[in-house]
């Protein structure tokens, strides 16, 4: 079963005296998690004459979006509006500059990656990018917005981190000690950190095709495209049981439909480069071990395909790259991310190292490894990390993609047969149009004794209709699926971890769709808080006035 978490209401309130706190002023909103939802929450209520505050857990803003997640997955192209098409159009501004090409030409790109030029002129927007230029652009609107922005501060997840009167967050404290008042409260972040301390309940996992009567539920053995090959033996030696199944697999998936806590792959989003001016190689990284890598050899030895690498290489600006995971064995490092939506801080920094190492291992594999087809290794190995890029870091990324963590169960849930148009959610607040997508969850022993991915859904235009209910255009997001349940909490809203089965999580969890409903969550927040009210009573009318969904959404 998908793992439902619920609490009691706290009723603990902060002293007017004697406590070993440092007060960070009132502000009418506070957001916790600079991800897009939080920057464009944060940014709302700053242009709508709120006092806000961005409280980021780390050292970088913009999560994803920042983190080399340039190559955008966006769906329908009107269905992007409000603040997340402001972004796109700021990017686009940026690169007609020409002071920021330095590695190549706009000419250049667009005849290197054709697929979507910049010198298209039938859109306003732009939607390739490098992790730098976001950066850029969402610290300026920070600054220009006023945004009080204060990194480094992690939510304190001890039972007296989250102060509530009843059902209202009277403030929030971070592990140096900061406290955060405010009248209403966001929590943007991945995982869902602030929501689960604040009593508000989720789900961990899928739930089970019957839950909610959904086609794409549970476990999915039968579905996907990046699937390993056929025939590959699952045992450290072949044929023989009793040497133990090869790395992160298990012995057998439970049926179709089944729900579980099992949450899909992540992986880092890589900033690649070939060009030898600011490439980094790829290095072996300490701890590597072989064994990891196994089932990518026998892969390649079923037949894998041997003349390009197992990689989504999308071309970005300046000769660099956005790097994703395909194909049966990449760089999802699948199973081995279930602890991380309730793992402890120090729980998620050992996850965080154990991706680190086996993505830089693989790619040293990719590009070095006598085992893998030599067509495979001389593409591979002219390209690394970039050096102007997450420079604080080896031209790795920070941001682990977090694809899913906790999911909150709201004043309403968005389902598959939201995403299909067969439910329509009320008082819409953002638009979704991307299918309904998911990595890998885990790789098991078959009925006939191979090893074998399970959980992945994807889907694109050539995907038989039977395979995979579709997206047939923008659907509502609802308000009350932002909205936590009012009998546990009145004055907080949850634009990432949103109350969406995993199915249509899969959908919704595109970075322009963080930034229209933070965009609304900012809105909302400064409404209630202005108005004295529970985020469930703003009233509709006057919210959606305040927010763009555009020609679709009306």
């Amino acid at each position: 079963m998908v793992k439902v978490v619920r609490f009691a209401a706290v009723a603990l309130v902060l002293s007017a005296g004697g406590c070993a706190t440092r007060f960070c002023g009132e502000y009418d909103v506070v957001v916790y998690g600079g991800t897009p939802g939080g920057i464009a929450a944060a940014v709302k209520v700053a242009e709508q004459g709120g006092r806000v505050a961005l409280v980021e857990p780390s050292g970088r803003i913009g999560g994803m979006t920042t983190g080399g997640l340039g190559m955008t997955d966006f769906g329908k192209l009107e269905a992007i509006t409000g603040l997340a098409r402001r972004f796109y159009r700021d990017v686009r501004r940026w690169y007609e500059d020409r002071s920021h090409w330095t590695r190549e030409t706009p000419e250049e790109f667009d005849a290197r990656c054709d697929s979507f030029a910049l010198s298209r002129r039938d859109i306003d927007i732009f939607w390739k990018f490098e992790p730098s230029a976001a950066l850029a652009i969402l610290s300026r609107w920070l600054a220009d917005a006023g945004v009080d922005v204060v990194m480094n501060e992690r939510l304190d997840r001890s039972p007296s981190g989250v102060a509530k009167d009843g059902v209202r967050i009277v403030s929030f404290r971070t592990e140096s000690g900061r406290v955060f008042r405010a009248g209403a409260f966001v929590d943007a972040t991945y995982e869902g950190d602030l929501m689960a301390a604040a009593g508000v309940s989720y789900v961990v996992g899928r739930e089970s095709g019957d839950e909610f009567g959904e086609v794409l539920a549970g476990t999915q053995t039968k579905r996907g495209l990046l699937k390993l090959q056929k025939g590959i033996d699952p045992y450290v030696e072949k044929g023989k049981p009793e040497s133990g199944l090869l790395p992160h697999v298990v012995p057998s998936a439970p049926p179709d439909g089944t729900g579980g806590r099992e949450i899909q792959a992540f992986c880092f989003r890589m900033c690649l480069t070939d060009d030898p001016e600011n490439r980094i190689p790829f290095a072996l990284p300490k701890g590597y071990d072989r064994n990891e890598y196994e089932l990518l050899f026998r892969n390649f030895d079923a037949g894998d395909d041997a003349s390009r690498p197992p990689w989504l290489n999308d071309g970005m600006p300046n000769r660099k790259t956005d790097t994703n995971n395909t194909r049966g064995f990449g760089t999802d490092f699948v199973g081995m991310n279930y602890d991380w939506p309730e793992a402890s801080y120090e729980e998620r920094e050992r996850i965080f190292a154990e991706h680190l190492k086996y993505q830089q291992g693989l790619m040293w594999v990719l590009a070095n490894h006598p085992r893998v087809p030599v067509q495979i290794r001389n593409e591979v190995s002219k390209w690394g990390v970039c050096k102007d890029e997450f420079t604080e870091s080896g031209g790795w990324p920070t941001q682990l993609y977090i694809r899913e963590a906790r999911r909150m169960r709201g004043e309403y849930v968005m389902t598959e047969k939201n995403c299909t148009g067969e439910r329509v959610a009320p008082m819409p607040i953002a638009l979704g149009s991307y299918g309904m997508d998911s990595h890998n969850v885990r790789r098991y022993v078959t009925p006939e004794g191979f090893v074998q991915n399970e959980g992945e859904l994807h889907w694109n235009e050539d995907t038989p209709k039977d395979r995979i209910p579709r997206v047939r255009g923008p659907y509502p997001i609802g308000y009350g699926a932002i909205t936590p349940r009012r009998g546990e909490c009145t004055n907080l809203l949850v634009p990432v971890c949103l109350s969406a089965t995993h199915v249509a999580f899969g959908s919704i969890r595109m970075e322009p769709v963080y930034f229209a409903v933070g965009e609304a969550s900012g809105a909302a927040a400064l409404m209630a808080a202005r108005g004295h009210c529970a985020v469930q009573d703003v009233d509709y009318a006057a919210l959606r006035s305040r927010i763009d969904l555009g020609e679709s959404g009306k």
